[in-house]
């Protein structure tokens, strides 16, 4: 069955939205159209680029993520320049490394730009911290000028991914300016909402991939420094956009994952966590199939085996 699929960011925790896309893969669902946010955009993006559930398990867990911490080169030791770094580039890193190894990835199915997949297959937030605004990638950057077709897909990713003060913000250069592009998860960490119909009813089954603590149920933050006050601001940004959008009518269409104790940023993930992520995705995945249902969905059914 053809659906169209929304993954939620979550960073290195979005491990369990592999193990949930592995179960609807070996079900017999394809995605026809995906959307994502974050870490999300990074699983949309190689979904969309053909990468098999277990494929993409293979990837990253042979990957050292580490790598991705790419700091500038100087003569000061990292420690003492950082601040440096967070006050002047407005990041610790510079996310050159991921972006590059997304583009390695994405190279080896033969996907470059947006314009290497099909029109409107793949959409990815980001936000303009510059002009207060979020973008869906490739729809809003003809609107800063610049062609969508030749866009480099690993770029979007990256773009989507740029969490404030670990990465260094994405500068487009335009001919009005500079825009500084953030996280997606920043205006919407789970852009469900992108593949509504002003009709009301969906052109085909819609399912959500979200890492949770559950509906309804909102984390309490321990701010005792200036630290833990940006984490708690930017995890309240996170959810505050979509967890308003969500509505009942929705929340039956999302497969809520449940993460505890994994770090957004927690890079050197044990292999023993990385496996109880993909099954907690998974379990939670089988789970969710037992009571859904498409038919309970507003579709033109014609289009939902197309």
């Amino acid at each position: 069955m053809l659906i169209d699929g929304v993954f939620s960011g979550g960073g290195i925790k979005d491990f369990a939205l592999i193990g949930a896309y592995q179960v609807l893969e070996e079900k017999g669902f394809q995605f026809h159209r995906l959307a994502g946010t974050s870490a999300g955009a990074i699983l949309a993006g190689f979904i969309a680029a053909g990468y098999s559930g277990k494929e993409i398990e293979r990837l990253l867990d042979e990957q050292n993520f580490k790598i991705f911490m790419d700091p500038r080169n100087t003569f000061l030791p990292f420690p003492f320049m950082k601040w440096f770094f967070l006050y002047w580039r407005m990041g610790l890193y510079q996310g050159n490394a991921l972006e590059d190894w997304l583009a390695e990835k994405l190279a080896i199915k033969g996907i470059h730009s947006f314009g290497d997949l099909p029109e409107g297959s793949l959409k990815l937030i980001a936000s303009d911290i510059t002009n207060g605004k979020m973008l869906v990638l490739p729809d809003d950057l003809e609107r800063y000028g610049i062609p969508a077709k030749t866009f480099p897909i690993a770029r979007a990713i990256r773009m989507s991914c740029g969490i404030p003060f670990f990465f260094e913000p994405v500068k487009l250069n335009l001919d009005s300016g500079e825009s500084l592009i953030v996280d997606g998860g920043v205006l919407s960490n789970f852009p469900i909402w992108l593949f509504d119909e002003p009709n009301g009813r969906k052109q085909r089954p819609v399912i959500g991939l979200k890492i949770s603590r559950g509906h309804n149920e909102t984390p309490v933050h321990i701010v005792n420094n200036s630290l833990n006050l940006f984490e708690a601001l930017f995890s309240t940004m996170q959810s505050a956009h979509d967890s308003k959008y969500i509505s009942r009518k929705h929340e039956k269409n999302i497969i809520f994952i449940p993460v505890e104790d994994t770090k957004t940023t927690d890079f050197d993930l044990s292999s023993d966590t990385k496996i109880a992520l993909l099954e907690q995705g998974r379990k939670t995945t089988i789970h969710f199939l037992k009571n859904w249902s498409p038919l309970n969905i507003q579709t033109n059914v014609h289009s939902m085996y197309r």
